[in-house]
């Protein structure tokens, strides 16, 4: 057998060449875990024969659904809008970042959504199930979904047709602003018991985002008059956090507290201060971003932060977080949901590697049935913590 010998210095530059390489070779936690997940959902949640996707998996279980005005619905062979939005949601941040590997899925997303456009009543918009299944309610806050998913298709494509459908989604819901008790819309086409933040604040965002993209400063006073709605009428001026509603049968705000009502207008106030330059609505994001930490964020006994509400609605306060961190510099926001992320991470996923809605891992959900909803915005979550980390895959 002959054995190869090299010289030391030979032995010497192929090390540094390895280490050079293992450097170049960048680790992304992240963005791996977003991209598990998101191909784990998309396995077990779509429903192929309809293009659609499922309310649980497995899709076999078929709870009461309790997130609609008129009644409880039974979950059916689709999901309804808002949990399958949570995946357009998600897609389009993905593609943003790695078109080529999810451009593809992007276009399945608004195949998908379109299933939900109904227009045979006018103005045409977003009802709330498939429209070849059965004709039901057109919610405001559902058509604000589908338009922040299509400006954020528009952004990550370049395509104008998204950019259309997102105008045409904001002037449906401006079809439902009515004078009474300052302005603002309902959350149900037609009804007019309430006034609430889960519409409005989102109506907040589409139209600045809509600004964003077309400069028409249309949407920027838009925008500032839903913005100032919310303050008025749904801020609490000692806690510094967004209440559910205002019930106007009753004149009384109905003081629920959600996060991620919070976050839209963190994220809105950011926006309103990047467009025009006042600092009264970066006082405000701040304020408002104090005032809910303070508020929400609780911390197990080693330590960790969790925070106890829906995890999209968690998602959608990490979005404000992140939209003000970018601007000011201060992480304590975005680190204590990063923290409680890494924890679910470990500690709360299935024998199905799908997350607890629990993040903290302390109930017994090992063998339970998973929301669609619930799964798709940690791909969302882990995706925005892999940009803010610098682990974009181009």
């Amino acid at each position: 057998m002959r054995i190869m010998r090299y010289p030391i210095f030979f032995v010497s530059v192929l090390f540094l060449l390895s280490a050079c390489n293992k450097k170049q070779t960048k680790e992304t936690p992240y963005m791996d875990r977003a991209e598990e997940l998101f191909q784990n959902v998309w396995s077990k949640y779509r429903v192929p024969q309809y293009g659609l996707f499922a309310e649980h998996y497995p899709n076999t279980y078929k709870p009461d659904l309790t997130y609609f005005q008129d009644s409880t619905h039974k979950a059916q062979e689709t999901s309804y809008l808002w949990p399958m939005s949570g995946i357009f949601s998600a897609v389009n941040l993905l593609a943003e970042y790695n078109p080529e590997r999810y451009a593809s899925y992007q276009d399945s997303m608004v195949m998908a959504v379109e299933k939900y456009y109904d227009d045979k009543r006018i103005p045409a918009g977003y009802q709330a199930y498939p429209v070849q299944f059965k004709k039901v309610d057109r919610y405001y806050d559902d058509n604000g979904l589908v338009g922040i998913d299509y400006i954020d298709a528009y952004f990550s494509s370049g395509n104008s047709a998204y950019l259309d459908k997102a105008k045409e989604v904001m002037s449906f819901i401006m079809s439902g602003w009515w004078d009474d008790w300052g302005g603002a819309v309902s959350w149900l086409e037609g009804h007019k018991d309430q006034k609430p933040a889960c519409s409005n604040g989102k109506a907040t965002v589409l139209s600045l985002k809509l600004y964003e993209a077309t400069k028409d400063t249309m949407y920027l006073e838009q925008g500032k008059r839903f913005y100032n709605w919310m303050l008025e009428h749904l801020e609490d001026d000692s806690l510094h956090i967004i209440w559910n509603s205002l019930l106007t049968e009753k004149g009384e705000v109905q003081k629920h507290a959600y996060t991620y009502n919070t976050g839209t207008m963190i994220q809105s106030a950011v926006r309103l201060y990047k467009a025009t330059g006042d600092k009264r609505y970066l006082n405000d994001a701040e304020r408002l971003a104090k005032g809910s930490f303070a508020f929400y964020v609780k911390y197990m006994d080693n330590g960790v932060p969790y925070i106890k509400d829906l995890p999209w609605f968690v998602v959608v306060l990490f979005r404000g977080y992140q939209e003000l961190y970018e601007v000011n510099g201060n992480s304590k926001y975005i680190d204590a949901i990063i923290e409680s992320a890494d924890w679910a991470w470990k500690h709360a996923r299935d024998k199905a590697g799908l997350i607890y809605n629990d993040w903290t891992g302390n109930s017994q959900e090992y063998d339970k049935p998973k929301w669609l909803l619930d799964e798709s915005c940690m791909v969302e979550l882990y995706t925005r913590i892999a940009l803010i980390k610098g682990e974009i895959k181009k």
